[in-house]
């Protein structure tokens, strides 16, 4: 399994996975370039259909392949799915990881939003379908579990004194918030969300503002 492009910045532009993956196979051998034109095509068509439109035939199409040629490099989807999204989540725990650090909690969050606008289909995958994936959903619990440490490392280097235990709870519970509120702007797209929430800046102040008051309070 080939390991998971890094982002060069925290530029959105730079955190739209199937980009990275076209700019990182684009000089590599041709055989690791069709692998990577397959995981671009499944990107594609989990943005325009979702999980429910995904088979070997829909991406082989997307991919400009014949069938037959995607599964010389995939023996079936659920192996194409697996390194995809296991990819897919180290490649969100680098960004989040290269993100600001002079202010953690603000900087993750949105490099956060920035991965959820430009990846709308992979992380419907990652927050709503990943039971049938177990690599990928251990992927994705380690980069969530790595996410809520830091916000609770940063909580206690300020001495608010609140035990360990219930930081973590609290953390859990707020990210579950924040999946929640990008889930329905970015994937079902609420109607009044949407409304409410086109000034990305100001959507980043609360969601920031939100974590903050609730890891200090």
């Amino acid at each position: 399994m080939n390991p998971a492009p890094s982002p060069a910045t925290t530029d959105p532009q730079e955190m739209a996975y199937a980009r990275v993956l076209a700019a990182e196979s684009a000089a590599r051998p041709k055989g690791e370039r069709t692998r990577a034109r397959l995981l671009i095509a499944a990107c594609t068509v989990l943005d325009a259909e979702g999980p429910q439109g995904l088979s070997i035939a829909a991406i082989a199409r997307a991919a400009g392949l014949a069938k037959g040629t995607a599964y010389i490099y995939f023996p079936d989807l659920a192996a194409l799915l697996t390194e995809l999204l296991t990819g897919f989540a180290r490649f969100v725990r680098s960004c989040m990881h290269q993100a600001g650090r002079d202010d953690p909690i603000r900087d993750a969050t949105r490099a956060y939003i920035a991965l959820f606008r430009e990846n709308r289909g992979l992380m419907r995958c990652l927050v709503h379908h990943l039971d049938g994936f177990p690599e990928a959903q251990a992927a994705f619990q380690r980069l969530n579990r790595d996410w809520l440490e830091t916000v609770v490392a940063a909580t206690e280097r300020k001495r608010h004194g609140v035990p360990h235990d219930e930081l973590m709870r609290r953390a859990y519970a707020l990210g579950g918030m924040v999946d929640q509120y990008l889930s329905s702007l970015y994937l079902s797209r609420d109607p009044a969300l949407v409304a409410l929430s086109r000034d990305e800046a100001a959507v980043l102040d609360t969601l920031s503002l939100i974590w903050k008051r609730g890891m200090t309070a």
